[in-house]
């Protein structure tokens, strides 16, 4: 109870500075709560693939959101405890055991993160129906699609915030019990040890799980690194081992950059402007974590997705050798060939439709996937650019199926047990084996398998006599779209839904990350007031101490960014040898655009606020200050 008292008294004599760790929090779990409250209402919703897709959105942002949040907060809460080595000595010398220290700092944390979480469970609460609304305007989920009552969201959310709270401190509770009373005090100032043993094992050991997952993804199933799941969790190993590796990585990067960032505007202090950032190792490190998610996330999840999208229409450009391809109305696709058909020079028609069929496993357990109905097989064999293992198209016939590796029916001739799309079974032998890929390269069937099906696409071929104005012409009678090869393939491009799932995924996580590092520079320049006084002692101005204190935080944010920036790379880097691997020939994006967004914004955030807190510090008179 001696500890509790000593705890709550704690908390209210320094309530200013854990202002910044109590804002972090209850905004982490404010984003959190925003989530899973939207995600418990797609659940819970009646409806088709329009809310399955919503759902995993919603999924995917929660996940980030939690990461995100975790990942800020446990930096944050670290560096307030980091400050406070001065006081902890004092305890220490007072008379207070290690464990009593450690049990004091847990209890602030238990009792501000209670309290932060609590704040953070309303903010959500009363932020969720906007997120709600927004879904619904954009089109992502359906219309009427509204908040419904849940009871875990709120409890899961708190609990989140709870723990992270707990862990964020834990570490750095541990480390202050085990110093010394006299040695606390001596290195009060100095950011000595912040790279333990266990902190530098930590992080190679999750740089090592990175490296092991790609490799076994890229050895066994390299299409697995191109999903939005895997790729959307694949790069938090990697921002978790950079941030535990930051006192080893921040150094050489600080003595790096600055000698490019432009430090001479802080007057003659900018030489202090290096060996502060370099030597302060907690400070920068958390003023560069969350610039360090952001960009990091910005430049793997945007970059991801460019990658695929390009990938996918290089890889329909390399397997289709039509001129044309019409989009027919619907119902109207038998007269529609017959048309088209009966133009003159034109060499190959390959008409297909979308359905439905599923494979029965050994073990009897039926899995469904989006077919390929083809109407005309002369036709697929004619104009397709397959991938072939074994096998050929030319073989297909109402008895027979072509499928990609993946299914594991390698053997040309291997009967498989099929479910059509009406629910009727039969088997089926494997004609041909593709190679696996990314797109429209999967499972094939005759019309005569894939009852129901309307014939969506007509691929033409032109003959050297043949003119595309006539087969718009032959078209045109019947409603149907004629574009050409490349129109195509743009209209196969990333649509409008799925970047808005990006934004989703990330716009509410690059909002926080920019208010936490406001709010860390906040904090920590706060902290910094005897320090700037001394300064102001030795002969500083104003002016330039606020521009030491602002080209230092311009400078540790672009250590983030360049930390966020190699991290993108390396995950993009799996991307394309993934995309080598399956032997897809893929353009290399890079996503300049929204990192150098994300970046210049951090920059400039950074800037704003470090020198607004430092002007703020330097209120009090220099001597004052500095005798505190």
């Amino acid at each position: 109870m001696r500890m509790l008292r000593i705890a709550l008294k704690s908390l209210k004599a320094r309530q200013v500075s854990l202002a910044g760790a109590f804002l972090a929090l209850a905004l982490g779990v404010a984003m959190t709560a925003v989530m899973l409250l939207g995600l418990a209402s797609a659940v819970g919703a009646p409806g088709g693939e329009e809310l399955v897709s919503l759902v995993a959105a919603l999924g995917t942002a929660g996940g980030v959101s939690a990461f995100v949040s975790a990942f800020v907060v446990a930096s944050t809460y670290s560096y307030a405890v980091a400050q406070r080595r001065r006081e902890l000595g004092l305890l220490r010398l007072a008379g207070a055991t290690r464990a009593q220290v450690r049990r004091t700092v847990l209890a602030e944390a238990l009792l501000l993160g209670a309290a932060a979480s609590a704040t953070g469970c309303l903010l959500g609460r009363l932020g969720a129906p906007a997120l709600v609304r927004w879904l619904s305007d954009v089109g992502m989920a359906p219309p009427g699609f509204a908040l419904a009552p849940a009871g875990w969201p709120l409890p899961a959310a708190f609990a989140t915030g709870l723990l992270v709270a707990l862990s964020g401190v834990a570490v750095a509770a541990h480390r202050a019990g085990r110093v010394g009373p006299l040695d606390a005090l001596r290195a009060a100032d100095l950011d000595s040890g912040v790279l333990t043993a266990g902190r530098l094992l930590a992080g190679l050991g999750l740089l090592l799980t990175a490296a092991v997952l790609a490799g076994t993804a890229l050895a066994g199933d390299p299409a697995d690194l191109l999903h939005r799941k895997t790729y959307t969790t694949q790069p938090m190993w990697l921002i978790s081992a950079a941030g535990l590796l930051s006192p080893l990585l921040a150094p050489p990067l600080v003595r790096l950059l600055g000698r490019v960032v432009p430090v001479r505007f802080a007057g003659y202090a900018g030489r202090l402007v290096t060996a502060g950032a370099a030597a302060a190792l907690r400070r920068t490190g958390a003023v560069a974590a969350p610039v360090l998610v952001a960009v990091a996330l910005t430049g793997s999840l945007a970059g991801a997705l460019d990658t695929v999208g390009a990938a996918r229409a290089a890889e329909a450009r390399a397997r289709t050798a039509a001129d044309l391809v019409v989009l027919p109305a619907p119902g109207a696709d038998a007269p529609l060939l017959a048309a088209l058909r009966a133009v003159p020079g034109v060499a190959a028609l390959s008409p297909t439709a979308p359905t439905v069929l599923g494979l029965v496993e050994p073990d009897g357990v039926t899995v469904r996937s989006e077919a390929r109905a083809v109407a005309d097989p002369a036709g697929l064999a004619a104009l397709a650019r397959l991938p072939l293992l074994a096998g050929s198209t030319a073989g297909l016939d109402d008895r027979s199926l072509v499928l990609p590796a993946e299914w594991g029916h390698r053997t040309v001739g291997e009967p498989v047990p099929v479910v059509r799309a009406d629910g009727s079974r039969t088997t089926l032998r494997v004609a041909a084996v593709l190679r696996d890929g990314l797109g429209d390269n999967g499972l094939y069937v005759t019309a005569a398998n894939a009852p129901g099906a309307r014939v969506d696409r007509v691929e033409v071929r032109l003959g050297p006599a043949a003119r595309a104005a006539d087969v718009r012409a032959a078209a045109l009678p019947h409603g149907a779209e004629v574009l050409t090869r490349e129109q195509w393939l743009a209209a196969g491009a990333p649509a409008r839904i799925t970047w808005l799932r990006m934004a989703l995924v990330l716009g509410l996580a690059l909002v926080y990350t920019g208010i936490a590092l406001a709010n860390t520079l906040l904090m920590a320049t706060a902290d910094r007031r005897r320090e700037l006084a001394l300064l102001r002692l030795a002969g500083a101005t104003r002016g330039q101490v606020v521009r030491l204190v602002t080209a230092e935080s311009v400078l540790v944010t672009a250590v983030g960014a360049v930390l966020g920036c190699a991290v993108a790379a390396v995950q993009l880097g799996s991307l394309r040898a993934a995309l080598a691997v399956l032997r897809v020939p893929a353009p290399l994006v890079l996503p300049w655009r929204p990192v150098a967004a994300v970046t210049a914004g951090a920059l400039l955030l950074a800037a704003v606020c470090a020198a607004l807190a430092a002007a703020w510090a330097l209120r009090p008179r220099p001597v004052a200050a500095a005798a505190r």
